[in-house]
């Protein structure tokens, strides 16, 4: 499975870490105390995101690459 998500990161001054967003897949987000460990926490996130919609046999969004909004 092609597992080429568009991931937005920022940083979130309230939470004090970098987020890390996934919008092609409702829900799915990931932070980390730095830019590189949140990445690493949204790819892993992005796995779980997958298994899960498969366990319930929900659709799994094939990547769309860049959004026009983000």
């Amino acid at each position: 499975m092609d597992k080429k998500y568009e991931i937005i990161i920022f940083w979130s001054e309230e939470d004090n870490a970098f987020i890390a967003e996934v919008p092609e897949l409702p829900g799915c987000m990931a932070d980390g105390g730095t830019y590189g460990e949140a990445l690493a926490n949204a790819e892993q996130v992005i796995d779980e995101w997958i298994e899960t919609a498969m366990e319930l046999g929900r659709p799994i969004p094939q990547p769309k690459g860049r959004l026009a909004y983000a």
